[in-house]
């Protein structure tokens, strides 16, 4: 089976403050062979990128509604008169928000809807496939 992957390049805002936020240059990732998750990579002043995954049903409401609680907490927001996706990311080494551009992430997010539909995921594990080879043995 044929794993795709689809990434973007994007800048998203770490807020500080209500009127204080600075670029950190991220990238989006989704692969099929794990259809259930997105993977984020922020690049901030460090030699190593911080990596994020969780579940892409997440994102993908979030973009409409307030989704997700504890970790990870995504909803829509207008930011100077854009429409932006806000992420709020919690972990023992610290909080952040983040502030994305709604028709980027949205755009994106339409290209993994396109290459696993939601509903489909459980198709791309292999699970049926490996579950009757064991039971053919």
């Amino acid at each position: 089976m044929r794993h795709i992957v689809v990434e973007r390049e994007l800048e998203l805002r770490l807020v500080l403050s209500p009127e204080r936020s600075v670029p950190v240059p991220a990238r989006l990732a989704y692969r099929s062979d794990d259809p259930y998750a997105v993977h984020v990579s922020f690049h901030i002043n460090s030699g190593f990128p911080v990596h994020w995954t969780f579940a892409r049903d997440l994102l993908v409401e979030g973009v409409f509604r307030p989704s997700g609680h504890g970790d990870v907490r995504v909803w829509p927001a207008k930011a100077k008169g854009r429409s932006v996706v806000l992420m709020a990311l919690s972990s023992p080494d610290g909080d952040a928000l983040l502030e994305a551009p709604a028709t980027r992430v949205s755009t994106w997010l339409e290209q993994t809807l396109r290459v696993v539909p939601p509903g489909s995921e459980g198709g791309q594990l292999g699970i049926d496939e490996a579950l009757d080879q064991l039971l053919a043995q």
